[in-house]
């Protein structure tokens, strides 16, 4: 698992971002909902993502410098066959919460009860 885990660490958040976009605007989420929820999650304003993905920072970095969200913890369920709530590795359940996020936005949730309202 910790080798899988160090290759997640080393991807860049650039090289995943245009996968959450097409994931959810295949489903007519907007892209401007996308980054409403990474930037709930994350604390990002529009410009510090924009550096994110210009400077090709990898995830762990890219968690390192979040503030996450206060409520980030009650993201609870199943993602890539994992628990959240029981991923110990701490860059990993970041990850994760994102996948999750981008994965209820595609499915058509409301954004109140994405953003954990």
């Amino acid at each position: 698992m910790k080798s899988n885990n160090e290759r997640v660490y080393k991807m860049s958040f650039a090289s995943v971002y245009p996968h959450y976009v097409t994931k959810v605007e295949k489903k007519g989420r907007t892209v401007a909902e996308l980054h409403e929820v990474i930037h709930w999650l994350t604390g990002y304003n529009e410009k510090g993502l924009q550096q994110h993905i210009d400077a090709k920072t990898n995830f762990e970095d890219f968690f390192a410098q979040a503030q996450l969200h206060e409520n980030a913890t009650k993201i609870t369920g199943v993602i890539c066959g994992y628990r959240i709530e029981e991923i110990e590795d701490e860059v990993m359940r970041q990850v994760r919460y994102l996948d999750k996020l981008v994965d209820e936005l595609a499915k058509g949730k409301a954004m109140e009860k994405i953003l954990r309202k």
